[in-house]
């Protein structure tokens, strides 16, 4: 606390619990997601059993309370922003499969009923993987986060949902998804629908990037839903929603783009033309800096808003200031870094060209990745 201003410091150390979850986080992305990003990429699907071994980690299982199964730590925007980080940096559309079960959870712990926790959470304490996701982005041009046009109408004691819903991670496989809708003339309500009750249609997204994530459009049409199936009652914050995604898309960006700038610094040291290493040319020095350079903005920015949101204070401005940060400088990393390969950035035997077509997916994305 600076005790001139009554202001709290922005501290950056990691404590001791965040320190360890790094090594692990980073060990399992180098030698689980790392080694077979390429492979899933290139096959467009997600290698049988990975997701189970990611179940291993725990992360579901951290903020759940002992009484309904889980370790009972309190939950930790910072931390989650961190761990995202660490894992994006192997894969980032196999690590936004990994985590989408983990903004479930925390969307229910934050905003559902005693009864729903109850209810669902422990599920997420078994040790193996629930595929869970959460549906708010819609297919038009003009779409609004703050806004959906999928409406839910109250009739006699239960819910009828319509509309459609895109991008949603997970989506072919999900037992369990969260629907943002518009509640009458209430405003926007969250949903738990499970499975694929009647009226509900998933068809796969084919898209440049994100291709082993399991994209799919969700259809509802007139989807009964129990009176049970409102999270948290009639009281849902979508903003707050929001923000939380925001900074979980961000750090999945700064993850990623850690990992194109390691990989092209290691490459322009090694690459040699006319007799010494490109790195000694000052436009390709040049290229790099600014990568490093725009990158710890966007890292900086990010850790500030989780830092504000773990802390109970307004984060509204921080989240949306990175995201817009990140949505711009990670395409930009993301182009210099092929740029940087030359030639042998347009090929597919480096990875650097699906990381560029992942992250072009940071700008367009939301209500995905919640810490």
């Amino acid at each position: 606390m600076n005790t001139q201003t009554g202001e709290r410091l922005f501290d950056l150390t990691r404590d001791d619990d965040q320190r360890m979850n790094q090594d692990t986080m980073q060990r399992f992305a180098a030698n689980e997601i790392r080694l077979v990003a390429k492979d899933a990429d290139e096959a467009g699907a997600t290698p049988k059993g990975f997701y189970n071994k990611t179940a291993e980690l725990g992360l579901t299982l951290l903020p759940i309370p002992e009484a309904l199964g889980g370790a009972g730590m309190a939950r930790s925007p910072v931390s989650n922003a961190l761990n995202a980080e660490d894992l994006a940096w192997g894969d980032m559309a196999l690590s936004l499969g990994t985590l989408t079960p983990q903004a479930f959870v925390n969307t229910l712990l934050d905003q559902g009923s005693d009864a729903q926790r109850e209810r669902f959470l422990p599920r997420f304490c078994e040790g193996t993987f629930v595929s869970a996701t959460t549906a708010l982005m819609e297919p038009r041009a003009t779409f609004d986060p703050m806004e959906p046009q999928c409406t839910a109408n109250a009739i006699d004691g239960s819910y009828r949902l319509n509309g459609n819903k895109c991008m949603v991670p997970l989506g072919e496989s999900a037992e369990l998804t969260m629907v943002i809708a518009q509640l009458d003339e209430e405003g926007p309500a969250a949903f738990i629908v499970e499975g694929t009750p009647e009226g509900m249609t998933v068809k796969r997204e084919e898209h440049m990037g994100l291709r082993t994530l399991e994209l799919a459009t969700l259809t509802f049409d007139n989807v009964q839903l129990p009176a049970e199936a409102l999270l948290g009652g009639r009281s849902f914050d979508l903003q707050r929603f929001v923000n939380l995604s925001r900074i979980g898309l961000c750090a999945l960006a700064v993850g990623c783009c850690q990992g194109v700038l390691d990989y092209v610094t290691e490459y322009v040291n090694e690459r040699v033309a006319f007799g010494e290493p490109i790195s000694n040319r000052q436009a390709v020095a040049f290229m790099v800096a600014d990568m490093a350079t725009e990158l710890e903005a966007m890292r900086l920015m990010t850790w500030r808003a989780a830092s504000r949101a773990e802390q109970g204070l307004d984060f509204h401005e921080q989240a949306y200031l990175a995201k817009v940060a990140c949505a711009e400088h990670a395409m930009k990393i993301g182009t210099d870094g092929v740029q940087l390969l030359g030639g042998h950035g347009f090929c597919r035997e480096h990875p650097v060209e699906s990381w560029y077509r992942n992250l072009r997916a940071i700008a367009i994305m939301d209500g995905v990745a919640s810490v």
